[in-house]
């Protein structure tokens, strides 16, 4: 991977589409698909046994399945082909059975999908910690006065608390959005060369749902080669929740503007530091979220165009697909992991606030000063921020509780 993505994604989210892992994780597939045909009496017992004694990852040249899949055209060709090299050694009546009845765009998508649960796990589990921080903030705050700003300028006072919340609340709409979305697309694909399974004579569909359990997928009921309509979804509901991140990251690096001096993000060593200033404090967690929101308009449109699809089989799009998914997870928990690790930490300057508030007010009219940036305007806000609260929390909860 790029030495430029390293810094804007994850150390997890990029283990979890290497090229070790997403190999892995179709080796799993062959496995499970061996032992569900084995038990609906498709193969014999001995050839699903040699074969999924065969489908670990560590046997095989990674690296070579990768070389050889530009000339392949898949992935799924060489990895086969070294499979069924590795069952022969041990078994060579085995041989036959490997990979029998299934597709590459089977194994690829089943595998795309075990190594997407991963990285969605990884961003609900910050999605939240970055809403709770923010609820905390929005409780603590909900009556501390702010200046709010219309189109770029000071246009009356609010709360810092409401202002907290209005940023959380989106984060908690996407992480059940997410959830549900993950749970319709993360589906095992199973449907032969051309949707029909006809090669597993009538056992389609038990296999299906066999490997289904196995692999902890959901089963479609059918073959989704080309309908790709759940999978966009999942899609665009992360780009939607990246576009929420970068809105609050946004506001923190105004904020965080030393003429303005309101907020900070969190302080240590080796964090945010300027290779030729060393006065200057960069919000490096504002800075990758804005990163991955300017990224992921890209990546979604990507999987959008993607979605016309040639009769059974897709020639380019899907390839296409492949190509841009990974990047949109990178992306994805690179932003909601920079900021779940930098809003608990949030430096809150009140006082700053309040100053901003009295510094405009001694340079209006005093009837403008009193009726639009009166400080005490920040106490029906943070009666609205409270209920908010009150209410996110509730939908948090619920979820956990659900799950």
């Amino acid at each position: 991977m790029s030495i430029f993505e390293g810094f804007l994604s994850t150390s997890e989210t990029l283990a979890a589409f290497s090229d070790h892992n997403f190999v892995g994780a179709m080796l799993r597939f062959e496995a499970a698909l061996a032992r569900a045909q084995a038990a609906e009496g498709l193969i014999p017992e001995s050839a699903a046994h040699s074969i999924a004694g065969s489908c670990k990852v560590e046997l095989f040249d990674v690296a070579k399945i990768v070389r050889d899949s530009g000339r392949a055209g898949s992935v799924a060709i060489p990895l086969v082909k070294s499979l069924k090299e590795a069952v022969g050694l041990f078994n060579a009546e085995a041989v036959p059975y490997v990979h029998f009845g299934s597709t590459s765009q089977d194994v690829i998508d089943s595998a795309m999908a075990l190594v997407t649960r991963e990285a969605v796990a990884l961003v609900e589990a910050d999605l939240v910690k970055a809403a709770q921080a923010l609820l905390a903030h929005a409780k603590r705050h909900a009556a501390t006065p702010i200046l709010a700003r219309t189109l770029m300028q000071p246009a009356s006072v609010t709360s810092f608390g409401l202002k907290c919340a209005g940023w959380a609340a989106p984060l908690v709409r996407s992480r059940a959005r997410l959830a549900d979305a993950a749970r319709r697309a993360l589906q095992l694909q199973l449907g032969g060369a051309v949707g029909t399974l006809a090669q597993m004579k009538g056992q389609g569909s038990a296999v299906r749902q066999r490997m289904a359990e196995e692999l902890g997928l959901g089963d479609p009921g059918a073959t989704w080669h080309t309908q790709r309509d759940e999978w966009v979804a999942l899609g665009c509901e992360l780009g939607l929740m990246v576009g929420s991140l970068g809105k609050i990251a946004k506001d923190i690096a105004l904020m965080g503007q030393y003429e303005v001096g309101e907020l900070a993000e969190p302080s240590e060593p080796g964090r945010g530091g300027s290779s030729a200033m060393p006065h200057k404090r960069n919000p490096v967690a504002s800075m990758v979220a804005l990163a991955a929101a300017q990224r992921a308009p890209q990546r979604v449109a990507a999987l959008l165009a993607a979605m016309p699809q040639e009769h059974e089989r897709a020639l380019g799009a899907w390839q296409a697909e492949l190509g841009e998914w990974p990047q949109l997870l990178m992306s994805a928990h690179g932003s909601v992991r920079a900021l779940a690790g930098a809003l608990p930490g949030l430096q809150i300057d009140a006082a700053r606030m309040r100053a901003n508030i009295d510094r405009l007010r001694a340079e209006l009219p005093s009837e403008a000063a009193d009726e639009w940036f009166d400080p005490a305007l920040a106490e029906p806000a943070g009666t609205i921020a409270l209920a908010q609260v009150k209410a996110l929390q509730s939908q948090l909860d619920t979820r956990n509780t659900a799950r």
